[in-house]
């Protein structure tokens, strides 16, 4: 008896709480989505597993340095989220991934990526009623983009203290996606529009890519400076997409570099989540604000391409006004299944790649705009 109460006194059993408990059900929530639902598990996962180990009572892991004494392992990895390196080399990745032709073959849409930003400005404004403060409220917003990477960049400038939160509700949503936007879709849209086919998309050259992404570059940064490390690291990536002189440093950009930074970047976020700092009014608050941003952002989308069909002989499906959030390539494969719901021999899942693109674009630049309103 005396051995087994030693061995307890020794070990950190007695550490545990009951918010880490509580806890440890929000990571199997996650592991039950990413794993048997197949949402996100490359985001889910890592989220997941990291908030696990901020709800042990760890040693080594997430202390901080003490006089000699090094700090602990996400001490220092958690340095790529406060530096902000990890969010601009994922959006490196993304635009290696991403294929801007449809947007440059219909230009329009670009529209329907700005409209879908109309969550974000809807929500900020709503979570200043609330109490929230400006740069709190921005960093709120910025979920209705649909955008974890933005996200955590904006609220690790405006709002440090609400990362987590802001984080796993950016991502979760993400994820999320296909159970989210169709209701929302389907509610704002008849049958007959979710069947309007759309005329094919013109090739796009090599060369009309390769300008569009120095043109953007050129254009978002000087209009918007405070979001050129998100826009020029996308661009960046697109380029070396598309140059095609350049494949090592693309396929590196499209799997090596952002898989590792994936895990860096979502282990950093969970191991934030800890039961004191997660377990309060504020994060529930944060969650229920989120949803509705990233409804409005769907719906706006979707009402903006109704209203373009009011003024335009070439119609567009209503549908692929959702993908106008940034959730890239999801939202628009949303688009793609509930157009052929309607219709099995429609394809939309290139024309919804145009304002999803927009969407990655337009969610940096709404940041970027944050940022220099509201930043110290």
């Amino acid at each position: 008896m005396e051995a087994l109460t030693k061995f307890l006194e020794l070990s950190a059993i007695p550490d545990v709480t009951w918010k880490m408990m509580v806890m440890w059900a929000v990571c199997v929530t996650l592991f039950y989505l990413a794993v048997y639902k197949g949402f996100e598990p490359l985001l889910l996962i890592p989220i997941g597993f990291g908030a696990l180990l901020a709800n042990l009572p760890t040693q080594g892991l997430l202390n901080e340095p003490v006089g000699d004494h090094p700090g602990g392992l996400y001490y220092y990895i958690q340095m790529g989220i406060h530096l902000e390196l990890f969010p601009p080399i994922i959006f490196m990745g993304v635009g290696a991934l991403t294929d801007f032709g449809p947007l440059i073959a219909n230009p329009r849409t670009l529209v329907l990526g700005a409209a879908a930003q109309f969550g974000v400005f809807v929500t900020f404004m709503g979570a200043t009623i609330l109490g929230f403060t400006m740069g709190e409220a921005a960093s709120i917003g910025i979920i209705g983009g649909a955008d974890g990477p933005t996200s955590i960049f904006l609220s690790n400038k405006l709002a440090p203290h609400l990362l987590a939160p802001i984080a796993v509700a950016a991502y979760s949503y993400m994820a999320l996606v296909p159970m989210i936007q169709p209701p929302i879709m389907r509610a704002l849209t008849t049958e007959k529009e979710r069947k309007i086919r759309m005329t094919s998309l013109r090739q796009v050259s090599r060369m009309e890519k390769l300008m569009f992404a120095l043109v953007v570059t050129v254009v978002c940064i000087l209009l918007v400076p405070a979001a050129s490390a998100l826009i020029g690291m996308l661009m960046l990536g697109n380029f070396l997409r598309e140059c095609g002189v350049a494949e090592r440093l693309n396929k590196a950009a499209q799997n090596e570099i952002i898989n590792a930074v994936t895990i860096f970047l979502g282990t950093s976020v969970g191991v934030t989540m800890t039961g004191d700092k997660f377990l309060t009014e504020q994060t529930l608050m944060i969650l229920a604000l989120g949803i509705v941003a990233f409804g409005v952002s769907t719906g706006t989308g979707v009402l903006m391409a109704k209203l373009m069909n009011l003024v335009s002989k070439n119609p567009v499906n209503p549908l692929i006004g959702s993908a106008g959030v940034s959730a890239v390539p999801m939202a628009a494969r949303v688009s793609q299944v509930e157009g052929q719901r309607a219709d099995p021999s429609n394809f939309l899942l290139m024309h919804a790649m145009g304002p999803n693109v927009a969407g990655v674009i337009g969610t940096a630049v709404v940041a970027g705009y944050f940022i220099a309103m509201l930043g110290s």
